[in-house]
């Protein structure tokens, strides 16, 4: 046991002595390389055989969820899409039947107007006539006094103009004339 101890501190002092890291010193180098390549084969296959399926695998249900939604987004687009179609169909029509409604409602109003406006026309033309009719009788009337208020007129004239009063048959006469 003093002999394996002594080779150890020898080893040590020797390597404090070359004054080096023990990495670098060539001595070492085939355990370091074995334990490299060991460590090296158990990742490579840890790796290989766990970590890379499992990102894989993560890889692989990202891009399905990826595409299922993309999916789901076109379909509701489409949906979206004709629902637009029915609404602006559905806005066209009820713009339409308002549209023919107003029409409707103004040919009855116009209807109702001229119906309204052929009776007033009527009417006011019954009450033209009527008037017209006592406008004539007046103005017969009138001119039947005309010629009563002319011959007196013209009686008082030659009354007092000639001094003599003038006859009917004179005033007649006259009247026939004028």
């Amino acid at each position: 046991m003093a002999t394996e101890t002594h080779a150890v501190t020898e080893a040590a002092g020797h390597a404090a002595a070359s004054g080096g890291l023990p990495q670098f010193d060539f001595q070492w180098w085939p355990g370091q390389i074995a334990w490299v390549l060991l460590v090296f084969v158990v990742l490579f296959f840890y790796m290989r055989l766990f970590a890379v399926p499992k990102l894989g695998g993560a890889i692989e249900a990202r891009d399905a969820k990826i595409e299922g939604d993309l999916a789901d987004a076109r379909k509701l687009k489409a949906e979206a899409d004709a629902t637009a179609e029915a609404a602006a169909a559905e806005r066209a029509a009820a713009r339409a039947s308002a549209q023919k409604l107003a029409n409707d409602a103004r040919a009855a109003a116009r209807a109702e107007v001229d119906k309204a406006l052929a009776a007033e026309e009527a009417r006011l033309a019954e009450a033209a006539a009527k008037a017209d009719a006592g406008i004539n009788a007046a103005r017969d009337k009138a001119m039947t006094n005309v010629a009563t208020i002319a011959q007196d007129t013209a009686a008082a004239i030659v009354a007092k103009l000639t001094g003599k009063a003038a006859t009917a048959s004179e005033l007649t006469a006259a009247r026939a004339r004028g």
